[in-house]
């Protein structure tokens, strides 16, 4: 079988985790099947880097330079110590040139710096750590920046937001060319939920969290088991014990949105679940998941996921995983 191959773009002072997670990722789908789907190549200028020195500071070798990149299908870009400099004039021309022959270019937090010095992302829709959001807009007031959402996919260009949301970002491109169950199997290999949505909101600093914010856990729990119910502010309220006001506040605090948008996104998330996994009617996925009519499951699972639930269920229908 023909193997994808990812390259792993490390630039001095990259940041430890960042530059393993598409390893990690990309190589637990290698055994979550036995088949070798990935191929994986850590390509350095040089063919050694440094470490950022915050994090522990090391140095690898690599067999890979920047002809490493050449003929990868992924190029994945960790965040790094100097993510704030102009990247050397030979990086961005071979990041331009993966780009132009088909390449994926994917960043990892702070790596859309280096995404977007190239100029790729120049009317593009974009994001990063929320902590430097602020940032990357006014370097490149040319990309439409977004600090809330976990990770952005604009095809052959993906932005994420923190480290954490690399294992997301990874996780949705397995999922992307292989299939709903390959991803399952890897996120379950390396302990870690089912993958997130990339719409779902970065968990930004607030100045002043509210100090029992997480007493919302148990509502969010008691809201997840009544999808298919109509619920109203109120009667989440209610059931927390709290007025509307406060259950906005603390919504806003710890997840970054509003209750009812909650609501809305663990409704479409299950709806994917429904549709990847059953032959469920369109008409009775609607009634598990609240929205009451299929017309209305298409409209909001249509603007959330940028697709229609026939062809989400075309796409992503779980069958035998891929060997």
């Amino acid at each position: 079988m023909t193997r994808t191959v990812v390259a792993v773009l490390a630039l001095d002072g990259v940041v430890p985790f960042e530059l393993s997670v598409p390893g990690q990722v990309f190589g637990t789908a290698n055994q979550a099947t036995g088949t070798p789907h990935y191929r994986i190549r850590v390509c350095a200028p040089g063919r050694t880097v440094a470490t950022a020195a915050d994090y522990g500071a090391f140095r690898l070798r690599t067999p890979y330079g920047l002809d490493g990149l050449d003929g990868a299908d992924v190029i994945v870009v960790p965040g790094h110590g100097g993510f704030l400099d102009t990247p050397p004039p030979r990086v961005i021309e071979a990041l331009r040139q993966a780009a132009a022959r088909g390449a994926r270019l994917a960043s990892v937090c702070i790596g859309a710096f280096t995404l977007a010095a190239t100029g790729l992302l120049d009317g593009q829709r974009a994001t990063t750590h929320w902590q430097y959001a602020d940032e990357l807009a006014r370097r490149h007031p040319r990309v439409d920046v977004d600090p809330a959402v976990l990770f952005i996919d604009n095809g052959n260009l993906i932005t994420s937001a923190g480290v954490a949301a690399g294992i997301d970002l990874c996780l949705h491109l397995v999922r992307d060319q292989f299939g709903a169950d390959l991803a399952a199997a890897t996120a379950r290999r390396i302990v870690m939920p089912l993958q997130r949505d990339g719409g779902q909101a970065q968990f930004i600093e607030h100045p002043r969290p509210p100090a029992h914010a997480t007493a919302l856990q148990p509502v969010l729990h008691w809201m997840e088991s009544r999808l298919d119910q109509p619920l109203t502010l109120k009667d989440i309220a209610d059931h927390a014990a709290i007025s509307v006001r406060g259950l906005n506040r603390h919504f806003r605090a710890q997840t970054g949105t509003t209750p009812l948008q909650w609501l809305l996104r663990a409704r479409i998330h299950r709806a994917q679940q429904l549709l990847e996994t059953t032959d469920l009617p369109i008409e009775h996925i609607a009634d598990r998941t609240g929205f009451g009519s299929p017309a209305t499951l298409r409209h909001h699972f249509t603007r959330h996921t940028g697709t229609s639930p026939h062809a989400y269920r075309t796409a992503f229908r779980q069958g035998p995983l891929p060997g």
